[in-house]
């Protein structure tokens, strides 16, 4: 990797584990033209093709809901230091938006998302591979609270969908990620020591970088 290009690192784990609230820890000891952040979530697959019938049945935590194909692209791209336009997913429409956001290249690019570690091509471009480890039972409430409270879901409908998706998603694809990252982090947000650690590494890498 040549010396002016951005440093990526890829925050993974399960749902409710922590991932934004590492990374917005570790954004908090930088400055704002410093990192990044690219979620995994708005690269969801157009699905404007399908009614919208059979769009309501998305498994949302399986590798192929996501368009890895653009994201890959998208991240090669803001390692050549060239501007990209994040796309939007509408949760409502279960389906890409027609907006997108207009991104600039930064020092540090944040790749975060349950499954960011899945896949072999994104794993390749990434200097630092982070995995935040939460035990399930948290993971669940955590899930619960912020479905209910910002998507105005039943407690009923959020634990069948744990129990028939999120968990054996989770077991199946996102948990074996694990053995992939540099750094497991237990307990999200709250493992401030470890985030320090992240945060002294990352400024040790850009300070051997020319930009």
């Amino acid at each position: 990797m040549s010396q002016n290009k951005p440093v990526v690192i890829g925050v993974a784990g399960g749902s409710g584990s922590g991932k934004t609230s590492v990374t917005r820890s570790i954004c908090q000891r930088f400055a704002d033209k410093t990192i990044l952040v690219i979620e995994q979530d708005y690269y969801y697959k157009d699905q404007s093709d399908l009614p919208f019938e059979e769009r309501l049945h998305t498994n949302y935590d399986h590798p192929l809901a996501f368009d890895n194909d653009l994201l890959v692209q998208h991240v090669k791209e803001l390692l050549e230091q060239k501007p990209i336009k994040k796309p939007v997913y509408d949760y409502k429409l279960h389906t890409r938006s027609e907006q997108a956001i207009d991104v600039e290249p930064k020092e540090v690019i944040i790749l975060e998302g349950i499954l960011i570690l899945e896949d072999q091509r994104l794993l390749d471009l990434m200097d630092i591979k982070v995995y935040v480890d939460t035990d399930a039972d948290v993971r669940i409430i955590r899930r619960m609270l912020r479905d209910i409270k910002e998507r105005g879901r039943t407690i009923d409908s959020v634990i069948d969908q744990y129990i028939n998706v999120v968990r054996p998603m989770h077991l199946q694809f996102v948990e074996p990620t694990k053995r992939y990252a540099d750094i497991i982090i237990p307990e999200g947000g709250e493992n401030l020591v470890a985030i320090d650690l992240m945060a002294t590494k990352i400024q040790t890498i850009l300070s051997k970088k020319t930009f």
